[in-house]
């Protein structure tokens, strides 16, 4: 090989060697400086759509069940309800993991000052979603942020308010059919075909009609060390 072949080929090389890990350098530090608090994060649920809205933030993070007693206690309003069972299923995780980061979420659905929970069968979602025609319904979603060994405890609650149109038999159980909403409160689910029953909608934290709001949720990792864009 001539002198020029060796120089081509010896520079041609290195520029490959230099492009390959430049990528993968680059997303790898940018991971480590979006969570550099060094502390495990954990998500208090096994909500498919909680995990599912925690992953649009770049981080890293794990799921666990929360032991946690979900029923309602006498007296309680739906406000003191959702927060009660966020808190209590963020602190259900972190007794066994004192040195994690938690996040724990509760919703329910108000409607007259009674409470709409998941209907869990096709019967009880007919019902709850024939309550609500025509009606103004709350939904409130409860955050709790919990970091025990620091002693952290990040709370707040947002306000959904969804207006419904009127309904009939026929488009509920279409809907039904379509969405199978079993799992959701209020038997609405916003991210699907649920946007089609309604007149209007407003929040201030878009996500937390879906079961996490995530502008709060930013705000308190950001609180608790959790770098974020």
């Amino acid at each position: 090989m001539s002198g020029n072949s060796r120089d081509i080929a010896s520079k041609l090389g290195a520029a490959f060697t230099a492009l390959a890990p430049i990528t993968l350098t680059g997303y790898f530090t940018t991971k480590m400086q979006l969570q550099s608090h060094n502390k495990k994060i954990i998500l208090a649920s096994t909500s498919r759509y909680r995990k599912m809205l925690l992953e649009r933030f770049p981080i890293s993070f794990e799921t666990a069940a929360p032991d946690a007693d979900e029923m309602p206690l006498p007296g309680d309003s739906p406000a003191a309800l959702v927060k009660r069972l966020a808190l209590a299923k963020a602190r259900a995780v972190s007794a066994s993991r004192p040195d994690a980061i938690v996040i724990g979420s509760d919703q329910v659905a108000e409607c007259d000052g009674r409470v709409a929970g998941k209907p869990g069968s096709v019967q009880k979602a007919r019902e709850q979603l024939a309550a609500f025609s025509g009606r103004s319904v709350n939904f409130l979603t409860a955050l709790a942020v919990v970091a025990e060994s620091d002693g952290f405890l990040f709370e707040t609650t947002v306000t959904t308010e969804v207006v419904f149109r009127q309904l009939t038999t026929s488009e509920i159980d279409r809907y039904i059919a379509l969405d199978s909403p079993l799992d959701c409160a209020g038997s609405f689910k916003s991210e699907a075909t649920g946007t089609a029953l309604l007149e209007s909608m407003s929040s201030d934290d878009p996500s937390a009609i879906m079961g996490l709001p995530l502008i709060e949720l930013a705000r308190g990792l950001r609180a608790a060390g959790v770098q974020l864009p």
